[in-house]
């Protein structure tokens, strides 16, 4: 299928591994130019030369911190008129009220939450302007279903998805389309190295770690791929009646009862 993104522009941040590069890689392949950006130039110029082989993409590296206003500035001065946001950066870390410090959550927010929003303020006035473009949020499935152990992005992904909804539900009016993505554990490079921990821990075997994602559905996590392609497709026209929404993708797991 033509999903009909052939020479649309698009941002993906934390593009450097995982499913922002998972996103990347289909965007490539659908003909769009690309802006990738995370903190870590060296990971991103080896994104790039192999988007550039593979799929002979145009993409354009930016090494920034987006936890930094300043950094957002310059990515949105550098990249105003494009026409697909992609925020897919950040990382909050786990633990419960007793483990974590404020400091803690604010740092932890910083990339994720602020990050995000202080783009989305930045694109959605421009692209209502000019009445077109795409905004999608990569949030996470502990938004819909908190966890305590979690507390921290539980309460930042759930302040995600109601801004994303919240946007999304008038967005149309102006031709712009805002929602999101939720991913349940899906199988990264950093998934992978805790499951191994997790395997060595309770099997004295870090190779089966496979055997840890017993209790998910399928047993297993979801991939990268599985995510990306999701989001290809909610941001080109096919998906064009789709504004204000948050499509899970964790096999179904937010609607079993807990565990």
């Amino acid at each position: 299928m033509d999903l009909g993104l052939t020479g649309k522009t698009a941002i993906i941040t934390g593009a450097s591994k995982g499913i922002g590069k998972a996103i990347a890689e289909v965007l490539a392949e659908e003909g769009c130019v690309l802006h990738l950006v995370s903190r870590t130039e060296a990971d991103l110029n080896a994104v790039r030369d192999n988007l550039s082989s593979r799929f002979d993409a145009q993409a354009t590296v930016h090494a920034l911190d987006l936890s930094k206003p300043e950094d957002v500035q310059t990515l949105a001065d550098a990249t105003a008129d494009a026409d697909i946001l992609i925020n897919n950066a950040g990382a909050i870390p786990g633990g419960d009220l007793a483990k974590l410090s404020d400091d803690d959550i604010k740092e932890g927010w910083q990339l994720k939450v602020f990050g995000t929003v202080g783009l989305v303020r930045h694109f959605y006035p421009r692209m209502c302007e000019r009445g077109d473009g795409v905004i999608i949020n990569i949030i996470g499935m502990a938004g819909e279903r908190g966890r305590v152990a979690y507390i921290a992005g539980s309460m930042g992904n759930a302040a995600l998805m109601q801004m994303t909804r919240t946007i999304g539900a008038e967005s149309m009016d102006h031709g712009v389309r805002v929602l999101g993505v939720n991913p349940g554990p899906t199988q990264t490079e950093r998934f992978t190295l805790l499951a191994k921990a997790n395997a060595e821990k309770q099997f004295g075997d870090a190779d089966r770690w496979r055997e840890t994602m017993g209790g998910l559905p399928g047993g297993r996590g979801g991939l990268s791929e599985e995510l990306a392609a999701v989001t290809a497709f909610m941001a080109s026209p096919r998906a064009s009646w789709v504004s204000g929404t948050v499509i899970m993708v964790d096999g179904g797991q937010h609607s079993r009862p807990p565990a």
